[in-house]
């Protein structure tokens, strides 16, 4: 990653001049660089004098419980109990429509940063930082904090560090996926000397779960199943799951990981049935490009990491999607 110094320099000015509140937001069902994204740079404005709040594209009281351990969890404050802000940043968002119920919050404020290493970023900010090869949004906020400590003299400790070392370790698959560079690696270090307890911040991640979220992984493992000749497996959940199990709908984020382990396969499928609709999760194992997959259905993401919302049931949604993924049609 080789952010542009001029262009965090102007970032920091901006949000430390704000005489107003500064909005921090991720996308719509945040996962765990969204939320440490956030709660890390809410945290280091804070510390710099800024009055920051955290808040949630989605209409959850407060964050993803799977992420209470995080510093500043208790910070959250829904959209629908704050004014608008003079300054709302859009961490890990590449389109405003993934704002959720705060798009219309980013819309009312005096300006809108958008932070983010999504490759189809819309750039749909006042003032936009897009690095596609940053393997986290979390490392784009630590690469941000020495112009905030040149403005402001803010110095990062534990709280900052950890909040994005959890965001760089769950977007890198706990350092596995191919996005684990020797910057990203240099930059975890550097988060661990701050304060980050790496073992204590792994454990709480992948972990520390509920029976319930135990029970939804048993779900499905049990249902995945091997398609397009072998190189793509499938599982899902669907709504009724949560309740026959007593997982909560964010105790879901971290399948996807697991059920990537099988041997033998380039992409695993994993989707989520809820109201009549599929939302699928796509992982790469061996350089497909999932990403274009998802944008060709209307969704989007990363090339080994994509995802997308399907309309419609589950055999229109694998229909249409089995195709586009190595071994074609053949289920």
């Amino acid at each position: 990653m080789s952010a542009d110094s001029a262009v965090l320099r102007e970032v920091a000015e901006r949000v430390v001049s704000a005489r107003g509140t500064v909005a921090v937001c991720g996308h719509v069902r945040p996962d765990g660089d969204a939320v440490g994204s956030t709660l890390g740079l809410v945290l280091a404005l804070r510390a710099s004098g800024v009055d920051a709040v955290p808040t949630l594209a989605d209409e959850a009281p407060g964050g993803p419980a799977a992420y209470a351990f995080l510093p500043g969890y208790e910070l959250y404050t829904p959209v629908s109990a704050m004014d608008a802000p003079e300054i709302f940043i859009a961490l890990d968002t590449p389109n405003p429509d993934r704002l959720g119920i705060a798009a219309g919050m980013a819309s009312e404020a005096s300006e809108l940063i958008v932070i983010d290493h999504h490759p189809d970023n819309a750039c749909f900010g006042t003032l936009n930082v897009v690095e596609p090869e940053a393997a986290a949004v979390g490392q784009m906020i630590w690469r941000l904090l020495p112009e905030l400590g040149r403005l402001r003299g803010m110095t990062p400790g534990a709280q900052v560090a950890t909040c994005l070392y959890c965001a760089l370790l769950t977007d890198t698959g706990g350092f596995r996926y191919s996005n684990t560079t020797p910057e990203a690696l240099r930059d975890a270090a550097e988060m661990v000397q701050a304060g980050a307890d790496p073992g204590g911040i792994a454990r709480a991640v992948w972990e520390e779960r509920s029976a319930g979220a135990v029970g939804l992984a048993g779900l499905a493992l049990t249902r995945l199943r091997v398609v397009n000749s072998g190189a793509v497996s499938v599982s899902w959940i669907r709504e009724e799951d949560f309740e026959s199990t007593g997982a909560s709908p964010g105790e879901a984020e971290h399948l996807v990981d697991m059920l990537r382990m099988l041997g033998g396969v380039d992409v695993l499928v994993f989707y989520q049935v809820t109201d009549g609709e599929c939302r699928v999760n796509l992982r790469s194992k061996t350089g497909c490009d999932v990403g274009s997959v998802a944008r060709a259905l209307g969704g989007g993401g990363h090339g080994a990491a994509a995802g997308m919302t399907f309309s419609g049931s589950e055999d229109e949604m694998l229909a249409a999607l089995l195709p586009l993924l190595p071994g074609g049609d053949r289920r």
